[in-house]
């Protein structure tokens, strides 16, 4: 399943970082052209550096029509790269309108192609075979919301873990975990629970999760878990020169300094 492709990524780029393709609406513009051009720098500085990219659905439909079209394009060129593409859509519904989007990411025919989609538990477990049945007739996988990454996650969430971990571990071919690397003792719980679990872990960089925090998500074999950055890799704090006139330099330097960084911490390869 697509794990398998993800693990051979990883291994091959020596890095389990994956990096975040946020085109916030603040920073960059809202024609097609605009976006293209910030998600085709982070793709050149991604391809051979790193396994995957995750384009966060939510800022591409925000601009529309021309976002859409530019959504389409960046998740057909990076799969051409060989990067694998997590879909963050966040998607869960019931029924045939779950199917629907499963088809629109996991489908044959695609619009917008990715080896992974994150889905929506919330809804009800029963809400996720859509998704999984799709994911398993293509050779893709999901990755279900577990615990998040924001402050007041654990509001509803505390609540659903018990369950979640249950059909989780039924369902590990094809479904793995978002859990925030911003909770270390939640990562630390989790793997414990689920130790062969695919994890994924947003929030590493800007919004506070670190390399430490994010080592305990690993199993025992040093695999099994892909730590997300975006903001901090894709944009400088305040002006950067090198930001606007060569993009893809620029993050590939800090592609390069969070790698590093992860290394240092024990994940990854020298």
């Amino acid at each position: 399943m697509s794990f398998t492709r993800l693990d051979a990524a990883v291994r091959a780029a020596g890095t389990p970082l994956c990096i975040g393709i946020d085109p916030h609406l603040d920073r960059v513009g809202h024609d097609e052209a605009d976006l293209l051009r910030f998600g085709r720098a982070i793709l050149a500085a991604c391809e051979g550096r790193v396994p995957a990219v995750k384009p966060q659905f939510g800022f591409f439909e925000a601009r529309g029509w021309q976002g859409m079209r530019a959504l389409a394009t960046l998740c057909a060129e990076a799969r051409a790269m060989g990067l694998q593409v997590i879909a963050d859509a966040k998607r869960g519904d019931i029924g045939t309108t779950a199917a629907a989007y499963a088809a629109a990411t996991l489908g044959p025919d695609a619009p917008f192609p990715a080896d992974i989609l994150t889905v929506s538990p919330f809804l009800g477990l029963d809400t996720l075979t859509p998704f999984v049945t799709v994911a398993r007739a293509e050779d893709r996988a999901v990755y279900v919301l577990v615990r998040t990454s924001n402050p007041g996650s654990a509001t509803f969430q505390d609540a659903a873990e018990a369950p979640l971990c249950e059909w989780l571990r039924t369902h590990g071919d094809v479904a793995g975990a978002v859990i925030g690397a911003t909770h270390a003792a939640a990562v630390q719980r989790l793997r414990a629970t689920l130790p062969d679990c695919a994890f994924l872990l947003p929030g590493y960089g800007t919004q506070g999760g670190t390399a430490e925090s994010s080592r305990a998500a690993f199993r025992s074999d040093s695999k099994g878990a892909l730590v997300v950055s975006a903001r901090a890799a894709t944009f400088p704090d305040g002006e950067d020169r090198l930001w606007r006139t060569d993009p893809a330099a620029w993050t590939a330097a800090r592609i390069d300094a969070l790698k590093l960084d992860l290394r240092n911490a024990g994940i990854g390869q020298p």
